[in-house]
């Protein structure tokens, strides 16, 4: 049985209740194939309620993004004007590395409905589903020497503040060091970068953007539900996704700008200010230990600067945040 026949079915009659025995005398199958094809329209964001002896109800479908309505809200001059959307890729990432291969423009963009691989920082998964999020990857081609490309993390994470801040004025965004975007202490996004050397030679930078905009709780795992958050559980409302997207490639090609012109003293600037690491004590876990100490602010590469308990001063450029207070 193909799901497109049980979908099919559960939109002819939108609003009511298939008993699993109409559905498997219907489509000739299985129980058991029903129940793990009503799994895999779950999966690509199709709400199906389930209740015993009544059946399966199709409750909602996933919205989906289309060129159509993203394209128009764009306001930027190389930003996502060569777009690519698609519907399910294993990572935005991957998919925009073969085009950056072959020689794509600074600016391309790749957008995915679903990931089934994504990745954040520290080689974590992160939880992409259909329809729900903003799940897209980033080419840029920056003139600038290869140590100073996590002043780029940095800045991608103050172009999504803004960029929600913009969209929804009454959450307040907080930036955890180097890119974390934090509602209540709950993570909302996330931004991977990954760059392409030769000869210490920068060639490009990907920058993958996570945003959890309108998942549900259900959508989260019991563990990530105590860390994590969505724009749309947060605010109560739906997000408008297209133009969130067009909403922080706006704000990311500005700060390029910015950044390409002057430096990164005012991307260092905008990001302390957004920051909920800066002034609390702080335990950082670094490939060669445990450091506890108040950190201070950034430094000219983007480095964390932390002030140890017994006054001395430190610079911490790779470590996972954990406790503050």
């Amino acid at each position: 049985m193909s799901k497109t026949s049980l979908l099919g079915l559960l939109e002819e009659r939108e609003g009511e209740y298939v008993s699993g025995e109409e559905i498997s005398r219907l489509l000739g199958v299985s129980r058991t194939a029903v129940w793990k094809q009503v799994r895999k329209l779950e999966a690509e964001g199709y709400r199906i309620e389930a209740v015993p002896r009544l059946g399966y109800r199709l409750t909602g479908k996933p919205s989906r993004l289309t060129l159509q309505e993203l394209l128009p809200k764009l306001r930027t001059s190389s930003f996502g004007r060569r777009l690519t959307l698609l519907d399910v890729v294993d990572s935005t990432q991957n998919e925009l590395r073969l085009l950056a291969e072959r020689g794509a423009e600074e600016g391309t963009l790749v957008i995915a409905e679903q990931q089934t691989s994504g990745r954040g920082r520290m080689g974590r998964s992160w939880v992409s589903p259909a329809g729900k999020g903003i799940w897209m990857s980033l080419l840029l081609r920056p003139p600038v020497p290869l140590p100073l490309t996590p002043q780029l993390t940095l800045l991608a994470a103050v172009a999504l503040s803004r960029a929600i801040s913009q969209q929804l004025p009454a959450l307040e965004i907080g930036i955890k060091w180097p890119n974390d975007l934090l509602v209540d202490g709950k993570k909302i996004s996330g931004i991977l970068l990954e760059s392409a050397a030769e000869d210490e030679r920068l060639n490009y930078i990907i920058v993958g953007m996570g945003i959890s905009a309108n998942l549900e709780a259900e959508d989260y795992s019991e563990e990530l539900l105590s860390k994590a958050i969505s724009l749309k559980m947060a605010s109560g409302q739906t997000v408008d996704r297209s133009a969130l997207i067009a909403a922080v490639l706006e704000q990311f090609e500005q700060l390029y700008k910015l950044y390409l012109e002057q430096g990164f003293a005012p991307i260092r600037t905008l990001w302390e200010a957004r920051s909920v690491t800066l002034g609390k004590r702080t335990e950082l876990y670094t490939p060669q230990g445990t450091v506890v100490g108040v950190p201070l602010g950034l430094d000219d590469m983007g480095g964390l600067r932390i002030e140890l308990p017994d006054g001395s001063a430190r610079t911490i450029y790779s470590a996972e945040v954990g406790a503050s207070g």
